[in-house]
């Protein structure tokens, strides 16, 4: 019995000297640092392959080049698996070829280790959809190879470190969904094509040289920032997707704006001011320019939009007849343009409105000649008073 437990332990010692072997020792024990500060949670059996006693290089979510990993995706990436629970060890800061790592959706607590800062050839960090807390760690500036960034969807607080934004190769910048203030970092990459900060708390304004003109979807809402905005808009023009909503940006929205590819474009929700002329017939799909101070006349280059939000502005005169044209033929789905000042539109009263189609036109300075169905946050006045017209149009 003695020799066979005797042979039995220097099996498991030759195995263990084995996978040693196979892969740098460093990166080795970095490895069992990093799965003895996590688990699976029930339902998961992502660490079911890690058995120390065999080459790392198999486990699930590692990936090495020669003896080193240069790779490591923690958790199942399938849709709706359970994740992982505990923290991330600040071990991973020994794996030092690392140019890939992700953490799938789960419980991981904690803050984000210093050690990142020491992963030079880190190109993708991806830890989203977890409850990571604490600051962003500004050393993670010093990535100058660092391509995409998500941490969306935590609980980082703090700034945004403006060393990230100094980061030369940056394409991908994710940071939605956490609770982080203070201003938007100047951001210099020359090839970034995406930033998310939505719904955080950030503040202040930007520059019209804040943000590069290689980007390609910008979404800010949900936020205090604030200023205007018509200088930097005017030079992103490679958008195809903008969202300033729910914000504090003023000034002139610009008409070169609605020539950009964009399909979904948002600015309600701020305190913009003053008339709107697109330069060109609009072809965005949807614009929302809801809840501002826009005042003047309807352009009737909105009329190509499929779903038109001018609600709860200022616009005056009359609605373009080229509207009633396209929104009687079912062209226009979404035409909202209650709480106004308008004073008419052309369109018969016994005409039907498309079944596909909504116009909502309560709460101008005229009686609706058709009655259509709006949402129920237009209230239920029909016309607005006549003193509220004449003030306006004094």
């Amino acid at each position: 019995m003695l020799l066979r437990a005797v042979v039995r332990l220097l099996c498991v010692l030759q195995c263990g000297l084995l996978a040693f072997s196979l892969l740098d020792p460093i990166d080795f024990l970095a490895l069992q640092s990093i799965r003895k500060a996590l688990d699976d949670v029930p339902g998961s059996n992502f660490f079911a392959s890690w058995d120390f006693t065999s080459d790392p290089c198999n486990f699930a979510g590692v990936y090495c080049g020669g003896e080193k990993v240069i790779a490591l995706n923690l958790g199942d990436p399938r849709a709706g698996s359970p994740g992982l629970t505990g923290r991330i060890d600040p071990a991973i800061g020994k794996l030092s070829t690392l140019a890939e790592f992700t953490v799938v959706p789960g419980r991981i607590f904690g803050t984000l280790p210093y050690t990142l800062s020491q992963l030079k050839n880190l190109r993708f960090l991806g830890v989203s959809r977890n409850y990571i807390s604490g600051q962003i760690p500004p050393a993670i500036g010093q990535l100058s190879g660092l391509q995409t960034l998500d941490l969306s969807y935590n609980q980082l607080s703090g700034n945004i470190p403006w060393s990230i934004g100094a980061l030369p190769a940056l394409t991908n910048v994710i940071l939605c969904h956490n609770h982080l203030s203070g201003s938007v970092p100047l951001f210099k990459s020359q090839t970034l094509t995406r930033l998310d900060l939505k719904h955080n708390d950030l503040s202040g304004s930007l520059s019209p040289t804040s943000l590069p003109p290689s980007l390609q979807y910008l979404s800010l809402s949900w936020n205090r920032i604030g200023g205007p905005v018509d200088r930097l808009l005017t030079r992103l023009n490679r958008l195809n997707y903008l969202d300033l909503s729910l914000n504090r940006f003023s000034g002139r929205i610009p008409g070169n704006i609605f020539t950009f590819p964009i399909t979904n474009l948002q600015l309600e929700r701020n305190s913009f001011f003053g008339p709107v002329q697109p330069v060109d017939q609009v072809r965005i799909p949807t614009v929302d320019l809801s809840h501002n101070g826009l005042s003047g006349t309807i352009s009737p280059m909105f009329s190509t939009v499929q779903n038109l939000y001018l609600n709860n502005n200022r616009f005056t005169g009359q609605v373009p007849a080229s509207f009633v044209e396209r929104l009687l033929s079912a062209r226009i789905q979404i035409l909202y343009l209650q709480h106004n000042y308008l004073t008419g539109i052309e369109i018969n009263p016994t005409a039907e409105i498309p079944v596909s189609s909504s116009l909502c036109l309560q709460y101008n300075c005229m009686v609706p000649p058709i009655h259509s169905a709006c949402p129920l946050k237009a209230g239920k006045q029909m016309t607005r008073p006549a003193s509220q017209c004449n003030e306006w149009k004094g």
